[in-house]
């Protein structure tokens, strides 16, 4: 499918942040250029200004299992979802390349070395109401061993009060859960509808070790 074409420009007037926090929160008046041709009236919306973030699929092609991680979600919770989120590991870009921001996280939020990666995607979170950015890899690990309920074990940086539980699954079933509704994190079933378009030539390509 062709991407639909560009409209011409928009107009910001003005930009006034009405919230200083770890992310800035910004009244932005603009206008911008209607598909008729014509200019928009002049419009203000509030913008959460977030920036950009990166996501890892954390795939063992041999095992054929995937590697996901769980952690409390205040926002969830306010959305009247369980709160207890099923992930992928992620995080926001902090003055490194998108690869290096997926090789850290993966260290800091599970405690496993990536491998080969391939880069799935960028894509834009939640386009009314915020700038974040996501760029989604899938990566190339060797998954841990688990106890009895697939716990693999917790990380977390305890100076961001990150309390992460890791888990194993089986690559069908993790899949599957994108598609049940079991997974409710939207990046997270991305990249595994993902997988399951690609998870055969994964297997292919990276399996041997």
């Amino acid at each position: 499918m062709d991407a639909p074409p560009p409209t011409a420009d928009a107009e910001i007037l003005s930009e006034e942040t009405v919230h200083h926090g770890r992310f800035p929160k910004q009244l932005v008046r603009f206008r911008y250029r209607r598909f008729d041709g014509a200019m928009s009236r002049s419009m203000t919306w509030e913008v959460w200004r977030r920036g950009a973030a990166v996501a890892v699929l954390p795939y063992d092609a041999a095992a054929d299992r995937v590697v996901l991680i769980e952690q409390f979600r205040l926002p969830a919770r306010l959305a009247g979802i369980t709160p207890i989120l099923l992930e992928v590991p992620a995080g926001l870009l902090d003055g490194d390349s998108p690869g290096a921001c997926a090789r850290r996280e993966m260290i800091e939020e599970t405690g496993l070395a990536v491998g080969r990666m391939e880069r799935l995607g960028h894509y834009l979170l939640t386009p009314g109401g915020s700038d974040e950015t996501i760029h989604i890899f899938a990566a190339e690990i060797e998954a841990p061993a688990t106890d009895d309920d697939g716990i693999a074990g917790h990380f977390g940086l305890p100076e961001e009060n990150e309390d992460i539980r890791v888990r194993v699954f089986d690559a069908a079933d993790a899949i599957a859960a994108a598609f049940d509704g079991r997974v409710r994190n939207a990046t997270t079933a991305i990249a595994l509808a993902w997988l399951g378009l690609n998870r055969d030539r994964l297997r292919r390509a990276w399996s041997a070790r």
